[in-house]
């Protein structure tokens, strides 16, 4: 899209498109996500086209969630799926919605290229393969997922191939017809009585109400910069704004133990009131008045060189349960999008290439308990498609993904790029720690020996994983550009 002279937004929806179809457990026409723009011609804008929760049964009748264990080796999380776990999906609305607001290329055209990928087919790499293998519980779930993923009675390995018409011709209606068929038309009918008929909850009624909404970013200043978040009901972008915060207020790039106590005060603050209220008008200006006495700040200040890019790229990521693009095209436009299915529900919708997410059923989102969202609420989710600016002009785009590691991921990347002076690739690549309930996750060369001392157990792992995170960032310096994608997540990076 870039090569044919559309803009960043066109080459993200683009990628997403195609995203549905090489990562189909990660992102999808299921799914929800974040759309971040900024930009010599674009207002900064955050369109949240996320999952909303479902009304759901009081009866007694309605479907329970199904518990499954996901190993990353050397630690593992428990995922839930099934009908229970469904939530309103957003992607088609997201979508369509970014292109007509900010694209130049007909969305039509934007979907032949997934369209035609889903049909030939997609020959499993190692990356997904591997995602393949740790969810193979989900993928045998259900005989319409088994039908896909285990055709020959096997999950899929490594140069297997993929085939998924139903998908393709869901994404050529989608350019054709735009979002209405799946919220109001027959898709929708199909989602909610497939759905509807196993005790799940995505009724026709919820859907017919879904929109995307634009809304106004987080701006916080760090150093000489201006960050651009994801504003609630989302909770990452706040989170990370707390903890950028908390360590500008430190001289100096900050030490491995302020970065640590910047993540686990932030984590302290995600309690019930935290949670509840983030669907309150002025909380955000609450949340970081009272915490660090200001809402943000911008500023000016300096890149490092780098090496050269020429004049449009951009970046995503091809692992983990979720899926980020980040792109900037040669007039200064940033798009940086986010996409997630959770690791899917195991519901496939049969002709409708719709694989239900399964938001409802992600501990990471429902840290005060499952089903106690009321219906139509966007889940709090860690999702934070982010931009840096400085002086007013973009520098950094970035997002990542990895559940409740995404808001440390991002906070290490930006903390490198801006207080250590590394390049992105450098940056990106660096070795990561993530706090979560009294213990810190580090992966090798972290030096945790200063954290050993603490009231902290760490964990360590034996090498770079995707348990850490997904971050894929484009990086402007002297005009020219530089990309990255993370080696955790098998992500590429394309300069044109």
């Amino acid at each position: 899209m870039l090569r044919e002279g559309g803009n960043a937004v066109d080459a993200a929806v683009g990628a997403v498109l195609t995203s549905f179809v090489a990562e189909p457990l990660l992102t999808g026409l299921g799914a929800g996500g974040y759309l971040m723009v900024a930009g010599p011609e674009w207002e900064p804008a955050l369109l949240d086209f996320f999952v909303e929760a479902p009304a759901r049964a009081q009866d007694g009748s309605a479907a329970e969630l199904q518990a499954i264990e996901v190993s990353f080796g050397d630690a593992e999380q428990t995922f839930h799926i099934g009908p229970a776990s469904c939530g309103v999906y957003g992607t088609p609305a997201g979508v369509c919605e970014a292109a007509a607001r900010w694209g130049t290329v007909p969305l039509e055209t934007l979907a032949v290229p997934a369209a035609r990928l889903a049909r030939a087919g997609v020959a499993l790499n190692h990356e997904q393969a591997y995602v393949a293998e740790i969810l193979a519980e989900l993928l045998l779930s259900t005989p319409e997922c088994a039908a896909l993923w285990a055709p020959e009675g096997h999950v899929l390995r490594e140069g297997e191939v993929l085939l998924n018409p139903e998908l393709g011709d869901a994404l050529e209606r989608l350019g054709h017809d735009g979002a209405e068929p799946f919220y109001r038309g027959d898709v929708a009918g199909a989602v909610s009585e497939w759905v509807g008929e196993r005790g799940g909850s995505v009724t026709r009624a919820a859907l017919a109400t879904y929109e995307a909404q634009q809304r106004k970013p987080v701006r916080q200043g760090y150093r000489d910069r201006e960050v651009l978040t994801n504003p609630p009901p989302s909770a990452g972008g706040t989170l990370l704004a707390y903890a950028l915060g908390m360590l500008d207020r430190q001289s100096g790039p900050p030490t491995l133990e302020q970065v640590v106590a910047a993540m686990e005060a932030a984590q302290g603050e995600r309690t019930p009131e935290f949670v509840e209220g983030l669907a309150e008008e002025g909380f955000l200006e609450r949340f970081l008045g009272e915490r660090l006495g200001m809402a943000g700040r911008g500023g000016f200040g300096r890149t490092d060189p780098d090496t050269r890019g020429q004049a449009e790229g951009g970046t995503g990521s091809h692992l983990g349960a979720t899926t980020h693009i980040s792109v900037l095209d040669g007039a200064g436009r940033a798009c940086s999008v986010t996409c997630t299915n959770g690791e899917g529900s195991g519901v496939v919708v049969p002709g409708t290439g719709i694989h239900v997410n399964n938001i409802m059923g992600e501990q990471d989102l429902n840290p005060l308990g499952f089903h106690l969202h009321p219906a139509g609420r966007r889940m709090p989710s860690m999702m934070a498609p982010s931009i840096v600016r400085r002086a007013g002009e973009v520098e950094l785009v970035l997002g990542s993904a990895g559940s409740n590691r995404i808001r440390s991921a991002l906070l290490q990347t930006i903390v490198g790029v801006v207080d250590r002076g590394l390049r992105a690739p450098e940056a990106v690549r660096a070795p990561r720690v993530h706090f979560e309930e009294g213990v810190v996750y580090a992966e090798p060369g972290i030096d945790v020996r200063a954290l050993a001392l603490e009231d902290r157990r760490v964990v360590g792992f034996h090498a770079l994983n995707l348990y850490f995170g997904g971050v894929q960032a484009v990086q402007r310096t002297d005009g020219e550009l530089l990309g990255t994608g993370d080696p955790r997540r098998g992500g590429v990076a394309l300069s044109v």
